[in-house]
């Protein structure tokens, strides 16, 4: 497996892989990339090994270039800033580097493949295969294919991410922002709102969503929550009855605008929740809920 760009989520895949007992391949144009990623991989260490299995990193060897990390590798996990600028020149030096069978995917979470791929002689391999962060915790990769990609490609792609204890959901087609990102851009527009509408703060939008949907949605998905909010009738009895003041909702709802001040208050906001907390402690709090909450749920990353 190479893993190509080993920022946040790079290094998450890293770390799975490696706890999965899966060699690893790393590349990152960036100096010194190795120190900063064997950190990385050590910070997500004890979560995974409280899910069963601690990186190796024995396992773990890092390139000096690009071709040097994927020549032998079987599968490609891309992690370059989410840019075109950024992402079309590396997708055409991944076409010239690899074996024409190695499956080549990109952690993109707004762009869409095709236009990235369309004048690659091997666009075929090429799928998204977007996680989502923590990528070594969270279960879920949204896989996609561009106009090209072969029906093998995801077929194999689907099999590689089931088999390292992923939870993979296939696009009928492509769309910017995916499935699991336009649900939360939504949720986080409205979010937004209400900070800037004055109907609460940061921290009692987070509470309130945390201790209600967020639960809820995490044990039953969104579709199936409002079947069984119909009681008898399923989701039937909820739209005829329900679905009125659904609709008076979404009309009420706007599209904030991200000025100066409203980004002041949001950070401010953050800010009174952190508490002073470093990010790395956070990240440690939000692992710890995380992993209970996968065990409880009967569902990792780890298996």
């Amino acid at each position: 497996m190479a893993i190509i760009g080993t920022g946040l989520i790079g290094a998450g895949w890293a770390a799975l892989l490696l706890s999965r007992g899966i060699a690893v391949r790393a590349w990152d144009p960036s100096p010194g990339f190795r120190d900063r990623l064997v950190a990385a991989i050590g910070a997500r260490a004890p979560a995974l090994a409280a899910l069963g299995g601690a990186p190796d990193l024995a396992l773990l060897t890092c390139h000096d270039t690009l071709e040097g990390a994927v020549a032998p590798a079987r599968f490609v996990q891309e992690n370059a800033p989410d840019t075109e600028t950024a992402k079309r020149p590396l997708f055409a030096a991944l076409d010239a580097a690899t074996p024409r069978q190695t499956v080549i995917a990109s952690s993109t979470s707004a762009l869409i493949l095709t236009p990235l791929v369309s004048d690659l002689a091997g666009a075929d391999r090429f799928i998204l295969g977007h996680p989502i962060n923590p990528a070594d915790l969270m279960p879920l990769v949204e896989v996609s294919g561009g106009e090209r990609t072969a029906p093998e490609t995801i077929a194999a792609a689907v099999a590689f991410y089931r088999a390292i204890g992923k939870r993979p959901v296939v696009l009928r087609r492509e769309i910017a922002g995916h499935i699991a990102g336009r649900l939360a851009a939504a949720l986080y527009r409205e979010a937004v709102a209400l900070v800037e509408d004055g109907i609460a703060d940061a921290a009692t939008v987070d509470e309130a969503l945390s201790a209600s949907m967020g639960l809820r949605w995490a044990a039953t998905g969104v579709h199936l929550s409002y079947h069984l909010g119909g009681g008898p009738g399923g989701l039937a009895h909820y739209l005829d009855h329900l679905g009125p003041a659904q609709e008076r909702r979404w009309a009420s709802m706007r599209t904030p605008r991200l000025d100066a001040a409203l980004k002041a208050r949001l950070v401010a906001g953050v800010d009174a929740i952190a508490g002073g907390k470093s990010i790395a402690e956070l990240e440690a709090g939000r692992d710890a809920r995380l992993v209970a909450l996968l065990r409880a749920l009967g569902s990792t990353s780890n298996g």
